[in-house]
């Protein structure tokens, strides 16, 4: 296992290069979004979002620094976030027994990447992890008999059992990966290549952007928008290749692919949940980016596909 401790951290060469990269994107952005408004462009939006950027970045960064425990609480922390943003736009929050549910099984999903698993001495419960599901969904679908109630009822097991295996269980994939032996360097790379996905779709659709993706879900997302991102994303795994040691050429492809189509695929899916609620964002707690749902529905896509590719091509210890 990865000595996942602030002094490996501040000595590794992974952490030194994403800092490094983490402060030339920002200057790089800044004078981008500078340059913009000295044309007369009007940059509010753009400012607003750099500074949703300025407080994300050192929060995640200084989580990976502090150790394996910091992180755990921090991702788990932002897993409960985004549950409460989504029950709120679905009006689940008014069910709390339905929601405590969710919460008791979030916090499960990072108590057991944080325990040793018991028989085979190693950090990170992963049996326990992948069948937590079963336990979650079982006790969603036991409140009703317990509130002796039926009407209405399949709706808040239905939004319930979305959150936690959407929300809880599937962005957990990330909470697990600080138990891998190359923790550093597949969350940073997770984290970084997703953003710049995004970044990326952004902006080819600003620029080339004609025809549109999926009209119905999300009108701004372009298929100009959509292949430039995936383009980008194929590159990145062979440009950031110190951070995915032991990787051949097919896992360079697949990563490339997983976050490339994954992480549109999860903003999309999002989109989706978005415009059936008939709002905009799910929160607004980050200016310029929404709420802590919207800034993480591409991860919750890409990270157990990533997961499992490497466990299954690398192994995860």
């Amino acid at each position: 296992m990865l000595d996942f401790s602030p002094a490996a951290a501040l000595a590794t060469d992974i952490i030194r290069t994403y800092l490094v990269i983490a402060v030339a994107l920002l200057a790089g952005g800044a004078l981008v979004i500078a340059i913009a408004g000295a044309f007369g462009r009007d940059v509010s939006h753009a400012w607003a979002s750099y500074r949703g950027w300025l407080m994300m970045i050192p929060l995640l960064l200084g989580s990976l620094i502090l150790g394996r425990t910091t992180s755990i609480v921090f991702f788990t922390l932002v897993a409960l976030a985004a549950f409460k943003e989504y029950a709120r736009a679905t009006g689940l929050y008014r069910q709390w027994a339905y929601c405590l549910a969710v919460y008791a099984g979030i916090l499960a999903v990072g108590a057991t990447a944080w325990v040793h698993d018991p028989r085979l001495e190693q950090t990170g419960w992963y049996g326990l992890f992948m069948a937590l599901p079963v336990y979650a969904i079982a006790l969603i679908l036991l409140l009703p008999t317990i509130y002796n109630r039926a009407a209405g009822q399949l709706q808040h097991v239905a939004l319930a059992v979305v959150g936690f295996v959407y929300i809880g269980w599937m962005f957990g994939h990330l909470t697990f990966l600080t138990n891998a032996r190359h923790a550093y360097g597949y969350l940073l790379y997770l984290l970084c290549a997703v953003e710049l996905n995004d970044v990326a779709a952004y902006t080819f659709g600003r620029l080339l952007g004609r025809h549109p993706l999926r009209s119905n879900i999300s009108p701004g997302k372009t298929w100009e928008g959509a292949l430039g991102a995936l383009g980008v994303s194929m590159s990145l795994p062979w440009l950031l290749q110190f951070s995915l040691p032991g990787f051949g050429a097919m896992e360079l492809i697949l990563t490339g692919l997983i976050v490339g189509i994954g992480g549109q695929l999860g903003d999309l899916a999002m989109s989706a949940i978005k415009r059936d609620l008939d709002i905009k964002d799910m929160g607004v707690l980050i200016k310029g980016h929404g709420g802590i749902l919207d800034r993480i529905d591409s991860l919750i896509y890409a990270a157990p596909l990533f997961f499992h590719m490497t466990r299954f091509t690398q192994g995860i210890y």
